[in-house]
């Protein structure tokens, strides 16, 4: 392989956001406003080397007033006139409506950021024999919380044909309306739905039954989540991930379960995403065990039905990198190991990504930390994204401090490509070229 499929190019510098000309610096979007604003109007190209050829610049698309964000009902009718079930946030705490004031000052019209052309820069990748990455980075966020600026996030990113990623829990209304956006735009979002809770335990929503068989643990745990499944969701677009950092020392039972709950998932036509591991998990021979050998062969010949879940944590505010590639970046012993057997590697969703469960840095902190795990991940287009932890509710309220991060991060993904070898050629595995 050609050394030069090695390097990850990115439009930004290392450490902060590409500008569209040497003296302008674009403007912030630091409200949600200003992103909704940029989703609506047509990007500006990127310029391009002088030897670029000459493309139109990437058409936007304009959201149709179907799909504004509301707070759902308890059923509504689809289109088709069939019943939606959304969640409703259920708990002690009492719902208000506050009133406006009678006055109001309308804000000032925000400046649309400029945006790559990211059309004509794949053409000019591909031109070269190379791929274009955008940053993959995107959110996790579930009922309560606080996830104000999400859904400009979504359009701008799909006004631009970038594909996000989007993992939600026990709340099927942000993956509902991105799935929607999805059939109408055609950009391919990743997104990612799990069920955490449904009364009784959560225990056992969260891990199978380790004291069956596992074939029947995964009969009995995949009927539960199957039959929550939010029937608004539609199976061929979003990943159902049923299990959440499970027992490493439980690998062989484990893989029986995975190609149990693969067969079921597979056979009803579901896109299943398995384990759940755990950032720093799990070790190298829980991989090998006869059964997991089993299932990554089978998830790596069926990359588009089935998909590996990690987490992926610093478990540091202070430190991203700490102990790379054992935390963040530990997705590339798995890829040793399928590269060793001669397994295609199999597609991988880091579905929780960040610091600690309850803290995150300041923005312009975390926006270093996110521009170095955008390129880490880039030159893998199996690893499909990795939702930054948490706009949910609980946890110390995170979902504060992580909603700061919607505005950079939807600035940054509009302006930040990178380049990536081009299909079939793969990257290798050399932990050491994107170390922090």
């Amino acid at each position: 392989m050609m050394l030069g499929l090695l390097w990850v190019t990115a439009v930004s510098a290392c450490q902060s956001p590409a500008t569209p000309t040497p003296t302008t610096q674009p403007p912030a979007l630091d409200t949600p406003a200003a992103i909704s604003e940029a989703a609506t109007l047509p990007p500006d190209g990127y310029p391009l080397p002088t030897t670029a050829p000459a493309t139109e610049s990437y058409p936007a698309r304009t959201p149709t007033a179907e799909l504004i964000f509301t707070p759902p009902p308890m059923s509504t009718l689809a289109s088709d006139g069939s019943e939606l079930y959304l969640p409703l946030v259920n708990g002690s705490e009492e719902i208000t409506a506050t009133p406006l004031p009678p006055t109001h000052t309308p804000s000032p019209t925000p400046t649309p950021i400029p945006t790559v052309d990211f059309t004509a820069v794949r053409a000019e990748l591909a031109a070269q024999g190379l791929a274009l990455a955008p940053v993959k980075i995107g959110f996790h966020t579930g009922l309560g919380g606080n996830s104000a600026g999400l859904e400009q996030w979504m359009r701008a990113l799909d006004a631009a044909g970038v594909p996000f990623f989007l993992k939600s829990v026990d709340n099927a209304q942000p993956i509902f309306l991105a799935q929607e956006l999805m059939k109408q735009s055609g950009v391919p979002h990743i997104l990612v739905y799990r069920k955490s809770a449904h009364g009784g335990s959560d225990y056992d929503w969260n891990v199978p039954n380790y004291s069956l068989p596992p074939e029947q643990a995964a009969e009995i745990h995949w009927q539960m989540h199957r039959d929550a499944f939010p029937p608004e969701l539609d199976r061929d677009l979003v990943w159902l991930e049923t299990i959440n950092e499970v027992d490493k020392n439980q690998a062989e039972w484990l893989g029986q379960f995975a190609l149990k709950t693969a067969e079921l998932a597979m056979n009803e036509g579901f896109r299943w995403a398995a384990f759940g591991w755990a950032s720093g998990e799990p070790e190298q021979t829980d991989w090998q065990t006869p059964s997991m050998i089993a299932f990554l062969r089978l998830a790596g010949n069926n990359p588009d039905q089935l998909a590996i879940a990690l987490h992926e944590y610093s478990y540091l505010v202070e430190d991203i990198g700490h102990e790379y590639p054992y935390k963040i970046g530990r997705f590339q012993t798995l890829f040793q190991i399928v590269d060793t057997l001669g397994i295609p590697r199999p597609t991988v969703l880091i579905t929780e990504w960040g610091w600690t469960y309850e803290k995150v840095p300041s923005p312009e902190q975390a926006l270093q930390d996110i521009e170095w795990a955008a390129r880490l991940y880039a030159p893998y287009p199996e690893v499909k994204g990795a939702a930054i932890w948490f706009l949910g509710g609980q946890f110390a309220g995170i979902a504060d401090l992580a909603q700061r991060l919607i505005a950079p991060v939807t600035q940054l993904t509009l302006q930040t490509y990178f380049s990536a070898p081009q299909l079939p050629a793969q990257a290798p595995i050399e932990p050491e070229q994107y170390a922090p």
